[in-house]
């Protein structure tokens, strides 16, 4: 099941369900009209409170009506309670930056003001100069997880998406940690959807490639993580409760700006495009403000 946030001129803000093929999409207020069933206005609601059960046997029958280009597509979960990202988490990118990865997770947190939509602009303010992409796997968690084992972890996760942890590497350097750099407005573009665990067979084994203005920048797989989904889940549980809604965001692989010969660092009205086997694609263009 492919679940997405979206704002259109009948309903406003709402959520709605896609067709198999990701080119329709049925909206809330019509899965209410051909299963009467008395959906949550919530799409938080809606995932991690059982409603979705109430959905699943009728989701063949649905009538998928809606063109996606006829309405804006959010990003698909509002206010997670914390944004969890990884840091070299692939051999490759690791080995681009000169570094050794680590065995345990390395993490920062990301701000939720940060959350940004699958198509809107990256807002750059003007004193960043040397701006950033990162593809990366983002996984939703689902339930209220602590001391999970690796062999249970992927029971807590919901499903997954794309983050495109934008990166501004001027700051980053000179605070020596993450979070300024990686934290401002608009810098964790998401989506284009979320797409359920039942859906993705093997999370670790999908081809991820970031384009900038069609040049293909990152071309790599998540066979190539460090540390795999069900350890990273593990591993953070045992030092902190993760919630329903959580997103971590497992790492990006090689191919940025920075690890260039001669980086070439995004500007004003570059164009990022990521696209990731079995999530879909996401687009954005930089704006220096």
């Amino acid at each position: 099941m492919k679940i997405a946030r979206i704002r259109d001129n009948a309903e406003g803000e709402t959520y709605a369900l896609l067709s198999p093929d990701g080119s329709k999409l049925v909206t809330r207020s019509e899965i209410q009209e051909q299963t009467g069933i008395p959906l949550p206005l919530s799409v938080k609601d809606f995932m991690f409170n059982e409603w979705i059960k109430e959905v699943i046997d009728y989701q063949s029958q649905l009538h998928y009506s809606m063109r996606l280009d006829a309405l804006e597509l959010l990003a698909p979960l509002p206010n997670p309670p914390t944004i969890i990202c990884l840091a070299f988490n692939y051999y490759d990118h690791a080995k681009d930056a000169g570094l050794m990865p680590s065995d345990e997770p390395v993490i920062f947190i990301k701000p939720r003001t940060a959350l940004n939509s699958p198509y809107s602009d990256i807002i750059c303010p003007t004193f960043v100069r040397r701006l950033d992409y990162e593809a990366e796997i983002a996984v939703v968690i689902g339930k209220k997880t602590k001391e999970v084992s690796e062999d249970e972890a992927l029971d807590s996760v919901f499903g997954y998406m794309i983050m495109h942890d934008v990166s501004a590497r001027d700051i980053q350097f000179k605070d020596k940690q993450f979070t300024r750099g990686k934290g401002m407005d608009t810098f964790a573009p998401c989506g284009p959807w979320i797409t359920t665990r039942d859906e993705i067979e093997d999370p670790q084994n999908l081809t991820i490639v970031t384009r900038v203005n069609d040049e293909i920048r990152q071309n790599s797989s998540s066979l190539n993580m460090v540390i795999p989904i069900k350890r990273i889940i593990s591993n953070l549980s045992n030092m902190m409760t993760i919630e329903a809604g959580d997103i971590i965001s497992t790492g990006t692989p090689a191919g940025v700006a920075m690890s260039m010969p001669e980086p070439r660092y995004l500007k004003h009205g570059d164009i990022v495009e990521i696209t990731i086997e079995k999530l879909g694609r996401i687009r954005n263009r930089v704006t220096m403000k």
